[in-house]
């Protein structure tokens, strides 16, 4: 599906679409906004690349930033509700993970950690391990899979 498709679902469906974005620094949001027209359903987008804007704009709690780590599927949770709790939108997605270089052996390069809020129903997680294939590839890897969260999203919502 490409992102004009995704678009017009979304527009179809009376859905709006917000991003909660650390790693890809914005690369979902810029996506959806490349295509004209994409105001009629792109709400808004969160780039939260530290800790204090999760916190701050997201409401990331403290707590599981301490124990699990920025790169965790708690605090993907936590974006992708923050990103909905703090919008009009109905639907949103949260990537955080360590696009490179380095990591360590707990988190290794190429982890990324996603959030799937759809309003009325669980928030979802998952994590993906995508590899060391560079800082670039990553991003973009981690931007095209939240895309296709979005899509998911969208059936969830279709369906009801």
């Amino acid at each position: 599906m490409t992102v004009t498709d995704l678009l017009e679902r979304a527009k179809a469906l009376n859905v709006m679409i917000s991003t909660a974005e650390s790693c890809t620094g914005g690369m979902v949001a810029a996506s959806l906004t490349d295509i004209p027209g994409s105001s009629d359903v792109v709400e808004r987008g969160f780039v939260t690349y530290t800790n204090t804007a999760k916190q701050e704009m997201l409401g990331v709690s403290a707590e599981t930033l301490a124990e699990h780590g920025a790169v965790s599927e708690e605090v993907a949770r936590e974006m992708a509700d923050g990103a909905l709790t703090h919008s009009q939108a109905q639907l949103s997605v949260s990537i955080t993970g360590i696009a490179g270089p380095g990591g360590s052996e707990f988190k290794p390069e190429g982890r990324v950690c996603f959030g799937l809020a759809v309003q009325g129903h669980p928030t979802r997680t998952e994590t993906v391990e995508f590899g060391a294939l560079g800082r670039d590839n990553v991003r973009r890897a981690a931007r095209d899979h939240a895309l296709d969260l979005i899509s998911k999203g969208l059936s969830d919502i279709d369906e009801k």
